[in-house]
């Protein structure tokens, strides 16, 4: 058979895969944006902000506080899209010893986003207006879970006088990009992830995101499943929260480099030493060996946090990830109650 006679039928069946694949990816594409855009109709009217929504001058930061006593603990989450759903495993059972308050930072959850660059400067400046609008005028607790410590440590540096006692949960450290990059060659930057996450926020209104964390909030057993589902939810508006932040992680180390002391303070500061898994490992781009040096050297520099207040200590939890507060909350809740009974025992307390 000659091309002539076979050529032209095999041209039209290629013309009519190519079509159809294109009519294939047109409809889920066009499936997505309608499920992006139910999904977020869907949010607000299933999930509303279980909190107080105080205006801080032309925006609303949500803050949930439950309990009452004082001091007031302030929970302040890590870097991510979680904001007050990461604490979901302690928040009411520190609320039954004194006033507990967790709350998103702007573009996080229910908390809504800024056009101005995020670091822990405007970090800090958020929380006070918030807390000032929220009526919060007793001494304060800080309560800071890994990009949250350099958050905290901030606020000491410009509010201190309000801050009675720090926990810090499992923190970022200020050195920490350089001191770990001398024992472990991997992937220790936090920027380096930087270009993946926008990448997932470019693909946001097309509904992967939102699929693809309802698939991997369905792998998360701990943290109770209406929680998670909440967290979904929000998770294709709130990943450009947490983009905003990372942009601005360079500017937080440095401001937060710049207080030295706790002074007198009662601290606890917790660190997750639970081994590297072996996908931890790959992400760091690491052999196990210097999975053990990582977690050497992150410990040592929790220690030198601890010694940034005369009352300060490193408590090292073993059997903890990253997530303390969710492997381990009897440990924070311990930790916290710890650190609001000193502050009782001082007599900073509001009357």
């Amino acid at each position: 058979m000659s091309k002539g006679s076979w050529w032209p039928r095999t041209r039209r069946w290629l013309k009519r895969i190519v079509l159809g694949l294109l009519a294939l990816l047109l409809l889920v594409i066009v499936v997505g944006v309608v499920y992006e855009i139910l999904g977020r109709w869907n949010a607000e009217k299933a999930y509303p902000p279980r909190g107080q929504m105080v205006d801080i001058g032309g925006r609303r930061i949500h803050i949930d506080c439950r309990g009452t006593g004082s001091p007031t603990v302030i929970l302040e989450a890590g870097l991510g899209t979680g904001g007050t759903i990461d604490w979901s495993l302690v928040h009411d059972k520190i609320a039954q010893f004194t006033r507990t308050c967790a709350y998103d930072r702007a573009g996080i959850m229910w908390s809504d986003p800024k056009d101005t660059p995020q670091d822990a400067a405007a970090v800090v400046e958020d929380l006070h207006a918030t807390l000032k609008g929220a009526g919060i005028t007793d001494p304060l607790v800080l309560v800071g879970h890994s990009i949250g410590g350099p958050y905290t440590t901030t606020y000491v540096g410009k509010y201190g006088d309000q801050v009675a006692g720090m926990v810090m949960v499992d923190p970022s450290h200020p050195d920490q990009v350089a001191r770990l990059g001398k024992v472990v060659k991997g992937n220790v930057d936090p920027m380096q992830s930087l270009g993946l996450m926008k990448t997932i926020s470019a693909l946001s209104w097309t509904g992967a995101v939102r699929f693809g964390f309802s698939m991997a909030n369905t792998k998360v057993t701990k943290v109770p499943s209406k929680e998670m589902a909440k967290a979904s939810a929000y998770a294709s508006t709130s990943v450009n929260g947490a983009i905003s932040e990372l942009e601005g992680f360079n500017r937080t180390m440095a401001q937060a480099r710049t207080v030295h002391s706790f002074g007198n303070r009662p601290v606890i500061v917790l660190t997750a030493m639970a081994p590297l898994t072996p996908d931890q490992l790959k992400s760091l781009g690491v052999p196990p060996q210097q999975g053990v040096l990582f977690k050497q050297t992150w410990r040592a520099l929790h220690q030198e946090q601890a010694r940034m207040s005369t009352r300060g200590r490193e408590q090292s939890v073993f059997d903890a990830t990253h997530y303390i507060q969710v492997d381990r909350p009897d440990v924070v809740i311990a930790a916290v109650k710890e650190v609001v009974d000193t502050v009782r025992a001082d007599g900073k307390t509001s009357k």
